[in-house]
């Protein structure tokens, strides 16, 4: 039966999502009218289609710049841009996170077992809230196995609680050093909101380095790194009270919206500003600038200038985000944009890098990520987490820390839709999107821990057993490879050398590269030395 609550919905204004081929048993559970699928470069708004196995969208209007909120016609998309109809299987769900969008909880990202997402908005002015709701309440009627459906519910789509819920896990191993300061950072943005969905909500990395003029970093020195107890704004005394007399001098405004900083450490314009080298943001930056490159000497252009800037200018507090330690290719002019030259007549092509990278971006990129997992690093990451994420980003707190932004880019701080003039909504709009928005708050009364000293977390696995009985110490060895047969008949093909395993599929490479594909599924009931699954091979083919 379909499922509407709405008595605006006609049936027949759902069925275009019956022109995919369905799956047995597939029923339709809810129609909305009202969304918008937002991605980095464009916003889609259309319908969306729930169903017990499938996701589907179809949009109703041309797609929206995220950056001069305009309509695009579909021939100035570039090439490669997918089939705006989309589907989304169920089935492959693994993670579902509540999200903003324009600090408006009405949004929701789904996370897929093949690495994609979507980021969907429930956009109607009034029920939007509600509908996000609603969406999440209905997916307990769906077939996703790979999700844990009891812990599913609208109460949980919060930050602060999917953190709670995960703080355990996560941190601790973090603290134990059983994954990285990176992936630990990476959780962290996830888990409070942001996204690389939303330009506005991109994830954030702090500056970690100071040394940017020495011809070798010195990892070990504590004085190559920044001081991670401190924003941004606040490394540099000078700058600093400079800028708590300003403070001051805003007595005529609510103590709420005094700030230290007017402009904020993530933004769409410094997303744009780092990789303004790359697609599609390079087409996103000359959007931002009403058609052309931004004045040359504003560009990103050169490294060790642009800690000096974030140490000593008034409007510039900007952090990094999460390709300065991954991807060299955004230091390099590849695609031989003409971003002009300078007042000095310097050549804005490459990025200038730090004598230690050796002229390369690629070594740069290496040494910053040595620097992220350093010594100094794992022992002070925790203090910039509780001035990014955590208790010192709000209240009391924030002002003892200098930490303090425009009181726009908080959460809580304005109800758009009680914004009567038309006029003053869209210039609060305007705020929100362009001039940053601080993350969700998931640690609001307490320090988050420290990273434990690295004596204290790794000892070999064989030191838990008695040495002189080293028989105790056992693995498992099958008789034959999975999928393997004997050896020198027609269908040996070696061991497996890669297993994946989907939803209901197993995908295996073979030493022979030879690749097959097997479908298996839960048996309801397994007698004693049975395997639990059903399994059986579906497809062999060779590699070319």
């Amino acid at each position: 039966e379909v499922v509407v609550d709405d008595d605006r919905y006609e049936k027949g204004s759902y069925l275009w999502a019956k022109e995919y081929v369905w799956s047995t048993g597939e029923k339709l559970i809810h129609f909305w009218r009202e969304v918008q699928i937002v991605t980095i470069q464009t916003i889609f708004e259309g319908e969306l289609v729930l169903t017990t196995h499938c996701l589907y969208f179809r949009p109703t209007s041309d797609p929206i710049s995220t950056i001069s909120k305009e309509s695009i016609a579909a021939s100035d998309l570039p090439s490669n841009t997918e089939e705006f109809n989309r589907r989304w299987r169920l089935s492959r769900v693994t993670e579902v996170h509540g999200r903003r969008y324009m600090l408006r909880r009405q949004a929701i990202e789904m996370f897929f077992c093949d690495k994609n997402d979507v980021f969907i908005n429930f956009s109607h002015a009034l029920t939007g809230c509600k509908d996000r709701d609603l969406f999440v309440s209905k997916l307990k009627q769906c077939r996703m196995p790979l999700l844990d459906m009891p812990r599913l519910s609208p109460k949980v789509l919060n930050p602060k609680s999917i953190f709670k819920k995960s703080f355990a896990a996560v941190t601790q191993s973090w603290r134990e050093r059983k994954i990285s300061n990176f992936e630990y950072l990476m959780e962290v943005n996830i888990l409070s909101g942001r996204t690389f969905n939303d330009i506005a909500q991109y994830p954030v990395f702090p500056w970690i380095i100071a040394d940017y003029e020495s011809d070798e970093l010195d990892l070990n020195n504590p004085k190559s790194f920044r001081d991670l107890s401190k924003p941004v704004g606040a490394l540099d005394d000078d700058r600093l009270l400079c800028l708590i007399d300003r403070y001051h001098d805003l007595d005529g405004l609510p103590e709420e919206e005094r700030f230290l900083y007017g402009s904020h450490y993530s933004c769409p314009g410094v997303v744009l500003h780092y990789l303004i080298r790359q697609e599609p943001f390079t087409s996103m930056a000359i959007d931002l600038q009403s058609g052309r490159f931004d004045c040359p000497d504003r560009l990103f252009y050169d490294i060790p200038s642009s800690y000096k800037g974030v140490l000593t200018s008034t409007s510039d507090v900007k952090e990094l985000i999460p390709e300065m330690f991954t991807t060299p290719e955004i230091f390099l002019n590849s695609n031989n944009f003409p971003l002009g030259h300078t007042q000095n007549r310097v050549d804005i092509g490459d990025v200038k890098l730090p004598k230690w990278a050796n002229g390369s971006a690629y070594e740069f990129v290496r040494m910053h990520r040595l620097a992220l997992e350093s010594d100094y690093v794992s022992s002070n990451l925790h203090h910039w987490i509780d001035l990014i994420f955590g208790y010192k980003q709000r209240g009391l707190e924030a002002v003892k820390a200098n930490n303090v932004f425009h009181f726009l880019s908080y959460e809580g701080s304005v109800d758009i839709n009680l914004i009567v003039d038309e006029i003053d909504r869209r210039a609060t709009e305007s705020q929100i999107q362009s001039f940053g928005q601080t993350p969700c708050q998931i640690l609001s009364k307490e320090p988050h821990p420290p990273r434990l000293p690295a004596d204290r977390c790794w000892a070999p696995i064989i030191s838990e057993l008695t040495f002189n009985r080293p028989r105790r110490l056992v693995c498992f060895t099958p008789l034959k490879q999975f999928g393997g047969c004997k050896v020198g008949s027609q269908n040996d093909h070696g061991a497996a050398i890669s297993i994946k395993v989907l939803n209901d599929q197993i995908v295996v490479v073979y030493a022979d590269l030879s690749v097959a594909t097997y479908w298996w599924a839960p048996k309801t009931y397994t007698s004693k030395n049975k395997t639990p699954f059903h399994l059986k091979m579906d497809k062999l083919r060779t590699l070319p």
